[in-house]
């Protein structure tokens, strides 16, 4: 394998994909960037840009099959591309929910299916799958984001084990809040319940969605966690299924770590220790 490497990053238009898609470029290597929208990429002779709508599971084949026919290779695919969606389980509609399992979780499935072949064929390839600590505890009023970014990590944990022999890595980046406007003009709001006021007022100080967009939300710069995925991807003796990205991710996993262990401790034939380190 040379150097310079052929990524393939969804929602490359803006936020983190647009940070990775930079870094990329920055550091040599070919970037195919998937957008749905406006962007501001700059060209580039080693940039290929594609719309895609990554619920298309015909259209991510194609992408795939541009990437090799236009650089000869894919080694490296992050599924970057979803949303957040804030709603209690009782206010998410079935419109709602269904598109956003479409989006955060078959997406990066049927992009993972198209690239498969092409790494197993070449014996070598990296799946980036972009995570979040919320697929290791969850949040009210973010069920059906959570229930995602679970699934998403269920199956890739699988893939994993399957994909190993083939010489294909497998990452789940799970960074907690980046600059970016995820939490903005980013995020999708269910119909709110009146119900629920009392508890958006103590989650977000409010009980009034949508809140006011804001340029960016608090949190590690984006450009910093592009920077640590790539050391990570170019890093071959870093085996990490698990890839904690940013300054309060490690924090906020352990205390979601910490729930679920005092939750299974109710069992009195569970002892909860940790296996120790080898």
């Amino acid at each position: 394998m040379t150097s310079q490497q052929t990524w393939l990053v969804t929602g490359a238009g803006r936020g983190l994909g647009r940070a990775i898609t930079m870094a990329a470029l920055d550091a040599g290597h070919a970037v195919v960037a998937t957008v749905r929208g406006a962007h501001d990429l700059p060209y580039s002779d080693r940039l290929l840009l594609r719309e895609l709508d990554v619920r298309d599971r015909a259209a991510a084949y194609q992408v795939v099959t541009d990437a090799v026919a236009r650089f000869g290779s894919l080694d490296v695919v992050v599924n970057n591309a979803g949303y957040g969606l804030i709603g209690a389980i009782e206010e998410v509609s079935e419109e709602e929910a269904r598109e956003i399992l479409e989006t955060d979780l078959l997406g990066p499935l049927w992009l993972s299916q198209a690239a498969i072949p092409v790494m197993r064929e070449q014996g070598h390839g990296h799946i980036i799958q972009i995570s979040t600590v919320g697929a290791v505890g969850t949040m009210p009023t973010l069920g059906l984001y959570n229930a995602a970014k679970w699934g998403l990590e269920g199956f890739s944990e699988a893939m994993a084990a399957e994909v190993a022999q083939f010489g294909i890595r497998v990452t789940l980046a799970e960074p907690g809040a980046i600059a970016t406007d995820w939490a903005g003009a980013s995020m999708r709001f269910s119909t709110p319940v009146a119900a629920y006021d009392g508890l958006r007022e103590t989650l977000f100080g409010s009980p009034t969605v949508p809140w006011p967009v804001s340029d960016a939300d608090d949190g590690t710069p984006a450009s910093e966690i592009a920077a640590a995925l790539l050391a990570h991807v170019k890093d071959p003796d870093d085996a990490r299924l698990r890839l904690l990205l940013g300054d309060d991710a490690p924090d906020q996993v352990q205390a979601a770590l910490d729930l679920r262990l005092q939750d299974y401790g109710r069992d009195p034939r569970f002892d909860g220790r940790a296996p120790e380190k080898t």
